[in-house]
């Protein structure tokens, strides 16, 4: 068997022949090996090689060097950075020698190091590890910290965690007499390895991962190296595993990249805890939906790319990265500064109407707030700990919040208005520690293993086990210690976003930036002397940073269609409320309710001041409709999202004098805003830099103190969205009028690039809903870019009973309302849209099917 070797054959898919090559030397046992590598360039030996450095990639067990063939290719365009890749396939794996020895780690990493000496490598060199290759690259990495430029890691691990069981494909592949037949004898656990790819992988693919491993003897290191998995001190390889998991301290000041797919029955998260741990320092993108072979499932060469770009970058200052403006004049005031200076205040603070109108006095919830932070500290929650709230907003949110914001825990918010998948995701990619949930939300939690030690909240906590927020306070009340105040720019919360267009983020908030967004929200009007009927999520929390009292209405705030015109007076009554905050769908049904009121809700709601909406583009009409029910409030929808809000401001008689425009008019900026526009060119790309020309579409760019401080997990989307300093990009296209107000287009993802120019779609609805005939409408694209055909689909009046084209005379109205050739009308009984907010129309699944039913297929499935 030894000295088997061949090379790939002809007509793998994505192969380029010209990479492969065979390196002979003599290894560390003195016996003279053959190593097949795919290798981009070979220096020439007698001039410059014109390569800045080498990316050294090692694949895992069962693949082999075709696991990198899309980095390979990246880095052979002529556009290319100047990095020569060269990837190397183990002694017995893919087309190296089929040596007959069994190789364990140690010399895994000492034959490594036998092929770079080989090939003459001397630096800088970037390792690229993936599954077990990763422990191998950086036992080399360890070993050559003088030729080391940065690491790069996939799903790898270097140790198992305490409590973690496994990976299940190598606890089965491991049982007794399994081991041989699953690996050698048949190619199960291959087989098994590439259907984790997500989206399954081609069949032409599967081939070409299949092809050195077609017979029992050329699979034999596949079992061998399951067999080197160290789980237990007793292996022979666990030294060496242990020497380089031991030893990673020693890069910390080596540039790091960790690469991730988090549906990873191999590697999970315990496993990417370790390595972050190990290498604090690293750079972290977890690519949502990816699995084990992150390689095939995501863009790793595009990564490597834009990583290698920052290299020889100077890091921001952190004043750049985090705020353009000075320090203010007055030292930072903390969220809960307000609720500690009426500790000694009775009054009432808040009342839930859904809890039979329960009230809470601002001295108890300031001592509720000391005994749980008092509580939560001495049942060991530490400064910087990530705790995840899963409790209705009320008391029991309000106190959790505040107590974790205190001790300097990281609060973790992702509301249910996720949808369960949504809720998982987003749970799994933060990683909390701790976890405070009501009953249900404990059990969901157990059912999916969600991370974190767990402390109930409310009625049924107690008897899933869970230490309760009741005893943390009687915990806290006799031990009222607190630890130090955080610091300002200490992390203070990650808040989820809707998901409304895409996979939710997390954005991370400091303690200052959360401060600062308390004082934005104040610009709009809001003091301690307000009463405030909060009906939209993120006001339950604020009231009380505010000094206000607050009143939560009967309803399920992740659900806003749920507020009755009726809940929304009952809670103005229990605060003689003066101003109320609503989402868009929350008032459409407080409107479509309105005729219910009797005389005492009437005037309640009629001494209201100021009426809030926000979370969506809010029609004039509603809040017209709106304001007859609150005849004195000045309706104001302010913009903004989960990583700044608010960022403008507008009333309801600014946007009647805005007139019509093409998109949405969402007003000015608020104090201490700025808002630029990023040009777009005619493919649909925004300009690298921000401008203030009036009129031009393009990125809306803001920058101010309550911009989030980063993404979390999401190295490369933090990359494109705060690449200029002190700004953040916010994937929403807009332009500036000629009195600075700034009008709203839609999303950068679903501009729409046709033959005739770029077109957004906020505009083009507007004016298809119109139309007597239409209730709501999305604009989608259907094709490539450059040539993407417009096509309209809609509501109508009365819905369609189930989906179809539009007759012609309907399809011919909207052509001539918008102006532009439509390519087709197409008509549903009701829009899809997101959960949190049930407004915002998503306009991706949209186009994905008008995309399918134009190609032929059937209309239904939306």
């Amino acid at each position: 068997m030894s000295g088997a070797r061949s090379m790939p054959p002809a007509g793998l898919p994505g192969l380029d022949p010209a990479w492969s090559r065979l390196v002979t030397a003599v290894d560390s046992q003195g016996v003279e090996r053959t190593w097949h590598v795919l290798d981009t360039g070979a220096p020439d030996p007698d001039g410059p090689s014109g390569y800045v450095g080498t990316l050294l990639c090692v694949h895992g067990n069962p693949t082999w060097s075709y696991l990198w063939r899309q980095l390979l290719a990246r880095f052979s365009q002529p556009d290319a950075p100047p990095w020569r890749v060269v990837a190397v396939d183990h002694l017995d794996m893919g087309f190296s020698e089929r040596t007959g020895t069994v190789r364990p780690l140690a010399q895994r990493i000492a034959d490594l190091g036998t092929v770079t000496d080989a090939l003459g490598l001397t630096g800088p060199v970037v390792t690229v590890g993936h599954d077990w290759g990763g422990s191998i690259s950086l036992g080399w990495a360890l070993r050559h910290t003088d030729q080391l430029r940065g690491v790069v890691l996939t799903n790898t691990a270097v140790h198992q965690p305490a409590g973690s069981p496994a990976p299940v494909l190598i606890r089965l592949a491991r049982l007794p007499g399994i081991l041989p037949a699953a690996t050698v004898s048949t190619p199960t656990f291959l087989r098994a390895t590439l259907a984790l790819a997500n989206p399954p992988l081609p069949e032409s693919v599967r081939r070409g991962y299949l092809a050195p491993y077609r017979t029992p003897e050329r699979r034999a290191a596949i079992g061998g190296f399951v067999a080197d998995i160290p789980l237990t001190p007793e292996h022979p390889s666990w030294s060496a595993l242990t020497e380089v998991a031991q030893g990673l301290h020693r890069l910390a000041e080596v540039p790091a990249l960790l690469l991730w797919g988090p549906r990873d029955p191999v590697f999970g998260a315990a496993h990417l805890r370790d390595l972050r741990t190990r290498l604090p320092h690293a750079k972290l993108h977890r690519f949502e939906g990816a699995g084990h072979l992150l390689a095939e499932d995501a863009d790793v060469a595009g990564a490597v790319v834009r990583w290698l770009a920052d290299l020889d970058q100077p890091a921001p200052t952190p004043s750049l990265a985090r705020s353009p403006s000075p320090e203010p004049a007055v030292p930072w005031r903390p969220l809960w500064a307000a609720l500690a200076e009426r500790s000694e205040d009775r009054s009432v603070a808040l009342v839930e109407l859904a809890h039979g109108g329960r009230q809470v006095s601002w001295t108890l919830l300031w001592r509720r707030i000391r005994e749980i932070a008092a509580g939560l500290s001495a049942s060991g929650v530490r400064p910087g700990d990530r705790v995840a709230l899963l409790v209705p907003p009320g008391a029991d949110l309000t106190a959790a919040v505040y107590a974790c914001l205190r001790i300097g825990a990281v609060i973790v918010v992702a509301d249910p208005g996720l949808g369960l998948a949504g809720m998982n995701r987003a749970l799994r990619a933060a990683d909390p520690a701790h976890l405070i949930a009501v009953g249900r939300g404990l059990a969901v939690a157990r059912t999916l293993r969600w991370p974190g030690r767990r402390f109930g909240a409310g009625p049924g906590a107690a008897m899933l086990g869970a230490l309760t927020l009741g005893r943390l306070a009687r915990v806290g009340a006799g031990n009222p210690e607190l630890p130090p105040t955080p610091g300002p720019d200490d992390d203070a919360a990650v808040l989820f976003t809707s998901g409304s267009t895409g996979p939710a983020k997390g954005a991370v908030y400091t303690h200052r930036q959360l401060a600062a967004m308390r004082d934005a929200l104040s610009g709009l009007g809001l003091d301690s002397e307000a009463g405030i009927v909060a009906a939209f999520a993120p006001f339950a929390l604020f009231g009380p940073a505010l000094g206000a009292t607050s009143a939560i209405p009967d309803m399920k705030l992740t659900a806003p269609r749920t507020l009755t015109a009726a809940a929304l007076a009952e809670a103005a009554v229990a605060v003689d409320a003066s101003a109320v905050f609503a989402a868009p769908a929350a008032l459409r049904n407080v409107v479509e309710t309105g005729n219910g009121l009797d005389d005492r809700q009437r005037a309640a709601l009629a001494g209201v001041e100021l009426l809030l909406s926000a979370g969506a583009p809010v029609p004039a009409v509603l809040l017209a409709q709106a304001q007859a029910l609150m005849p004195k409030a000045r309706p104001h929808t302010p913009y903004g999202m989960t990583e700044v809000l608010p960022v403008t401001d507008i009333t309801l008689d600014e946007i009647v004098e805005a007139g019509q425009g093409d998109g949405v008019c969402v007003g000015r900026p608020m104090p201490g805003v700025e808002v630029a526009i990023a040009a777009l060119d005619p493919t649909g790309t925004p300009a690298e830099q921000p401008g203030s020309a009036v009129g031009v579409t393009g990125e809306i760019m803001v920058r101010a103190g309550h911009v989030k401080d980063r993404y979390d997990a999401l190295w490369l989307t933090e990359r494109v969205s705060s690449r200029n300093p002190g700004w953040h990009r916010t994937g929403d296209v807009g332009y500036l009028d000629p009195d600075g107000r700034l009008w709203v287009q839609g999303r950068l993802a679903h501009v729409l690039t046709t033959p005739d120019g770029v077109l957004t779609p906020v505009g083009i609805e507007q004016r298809v809903e119109s139309l007597p005939q239409i209730g709501r409408a999305a604009a989608v694209g259907v094709g490539p870019r450059g040539v993407t055909q417009l096509v309209v689909v809609a509501e109508t009046r009365p819905p369609v009973r189930r989906a179809r084209p539009a007759e012609a005379k309907l399809a011919d109205a909207v052509r001539a309302v918008t102006g532009l050739p439509v390519a087709a009308v197409l008509l549903v009984p009701a829009l899809p849209t997101d959960i949190r907010h049930n407004s915002k129309i998503d306009r991706t699944r949209l186009g994905r099917w008008a995309e399918r039913v134009l190609a032929g297929g059937r209309l239904g499935g939306l």
